[in-house]
């Protein structure tokens, strides 16, 4: 096999390969986990950014022997300083969730021009989609102007409002912004053998990552032309507000990975937050714990981001029509649980369940079919926009001009980073549901989006300024994020007009 000389955060390194790309080389073999996989091979996500003699580059379409005799930089070779500068103003914004997408972002903009709108276009290569983005402009901000000063917020609190509003236990801190929150890929024990799905569903192992996708023989997926569907018709009737939407992927970033020792107790998926829902009957933690078994040895198990659009769950597309008085019907894709949920959320709407051919559907995702029809309740009225979870949470939305205000009311704050980084969070995904999210599936029922760039998710540069009001509220805390993606989505939608179908920009 050739050997890759060269210099990784400043230590040379001799190492044989045998077609890895750089982002396999990084972390599977020198171990830095800052770098993270959340496309590869498609190069659209951003999180495996490092510096090739100082300059941003997506590692996981680079191979390896690109940088034979060159300098490569990850996270962890920034000085310590710099690091530290960044990881904290991202703390102190609330420019970090999850934290997976955070570690490429900072190496893509260390070192550039941090005005604003450079930043903004910088941020087009990345993909995140817990922030909304504008806490880490922020933070861009923060650290052009010499760095964050640690504030007296209480972590402790502030992961409690997190984990509420995540729906799964999740770290707040600087430690976090650095990739460093625990995701299972990352603590994979050196030596597991790697296994991906081929087409036919059949698990393909290997030494390596590059080895079983080799012997996969799967074919990275592209994005297509097809156009989106709107499958479900409007029930008919006479209807002041009608709405139709379309299969939604939730587009978290971290890709279902998990392993297992034999005999062992298989790791989490969910990783720091709980991908909004879309995690939860993910197939990956079953699968390492039987071919640890076979194997007699770890075994890592991942999904591809084809292969988690494929299988993974969606937000169940639906068609409704309702009166002034907010009576009407909702008719959507056959989804386990959708009409006693309904029943109980909005005992006043008559539920009609269809069988259409297309991915799995689900009420695990976010605020799934709550939010869009108490957004369409929302637009009967004359605005602003409100909406009131079954749990009491409260959120007022309008547009003044080009800024999006926002007030919300959730129960006692705990930390009010955490809570204002989730209502701009929910925000952004409301926006993209009304305005560009959404997946071409044909009517045979198979996905034609596969790519990370197809889902439609709203780009930094398109995001509005958003002005958020924490209401005081002296109630034990609940979760407000769906709220807020209700009443922001029926205040975009308010401003366009009310097309009848989500999306209305594809």
């Amino acid at each position: 096999m050739p050997e890759l000389t060269c210099v990784v955060n400043d230590a040379p390194v001799a190492i044989e390969v045998a077609g890895e790309t750089l982002l396999e080389v990084l972390r599977d073999r020198l171990g830095l986990t800052s770098v993270k996989d959340g496309c590869s091979p498609q190069g659209q996500c951003g999180c495996c950014t490092v510096l090739v003699d100082g300059q941003p580059r997506v590692a996981c379409v680079t191979p390896a022997g690109r940088v034979a005799g060159r300098q490569v930089t990850t996270l962890e070779g920034l000085p310590d300083v710099e690091r530290r500068r960044w990881t904290q103003a991202l703390c102190a914004t609330g420019g970090t969730q999850c934290g997976f997408c955070t570690p490429g972002i900072i190496m893509r903009l260390t070192g550039q021009d941090l005005a604003p709108e450079s930043v903004k276009r910088a941020l087009l290569a990345h993909l995140c989609r817990c922030t909304g983005w504008q806490t880490i402009v922020e933070a861009a901000e923060m650290v052009a102007a010499g760095g964050a000063v640690p504030g007296e917020r209480n972590l402790d609190a502030a992961a409690r409002r997190a984990t509420l509003e995540g729906g799964h236990p999740q770290q707040v801190g600087p430690r976090v912004a650095a990739g460093d929150a625990g995701f299972a890929d990352d603590r994979a024990p050196a030596g597991a053998l790697v296994a991906v799905r081929r087409s036919d569903g059949a698990w393909v192992v290997g030494d390596t990552l590059t080895q079983a996708r080799q012997r996969s023989g799967v074919v990275p997926g592209r994005r297509t032309t097809a156009p989106l569907r709107w499958p479900v018709e409007v029930p008919e009737g006479d209807w002041v507000r009608t709405l139709r939407t379309t299969w939604v992927e939730p587009a978290y970033v971290e890709l279902d990975t998990s392993w297992c020792l034999s005999g062992g107790e298989p790791a989490s998926p969910l990783g720091n937050g709980g991908a909004f829902g879309g995690k939860l009957h993910s197939a990956v933690t079953g699968v390492a714990r039987r071919l640890a078994a076979e194997h007699g040895r770890p075994v890592r198990v991942r999904l591809s981001r084809e292969d988690a659009v494929r299988l993974g769950l969606k937000r169940p597309p639906l068609a409704m029509g309702l009166r002034a008085d907010g009576s009407g019907v909702v008719r959507a894709v056959r989804t386990e649980g959708l009409a006693h949920a309904v029943a109980q959320w909005f005992p006043d709407l008559v539920v009609e369940q269809v069988d259409v051919p297309g991915p799995a559907t689900s009420l695990d995702l976010r605020g799934a079919v709550w939010a869009e029809i108490a957004a369409v309740r929302s637009a009967l009225g004359s605005g602003p926009d409100h909406a009131t979870t079954p749990e009491g949470a409260h959120c007022v939305a309008e547009f003044r001009g080009d800024t999006l205000h926002v007030r919300v009311r959730a129960g006692e704050p705990l930390d009010a980073v955490a809570l204002r980084s989730y209502v701009i969070g929910a925000a952004h995904q409301a926006l993209g549901l009304v305005r560009g999210e959404g997946l071409a599936v044909d009517e045979q029922g198979e996905v034609h989006d596969l790519t990370i760039r197809s889902f439609g998710v709203l780009r930094a540069a398109d995001m509005p300024v958003v002005e958020v009001e924490i209401e005081a509220d002296d109630r034990p805390p609940v979760a407000v994020s769906i709220a807020v993606l209700a009443a922001v989505a029926a205040a975009a939608w308010r401003v366009e007009g009310y097309p009848g179908t989500w999306p209305n920009g594809r």
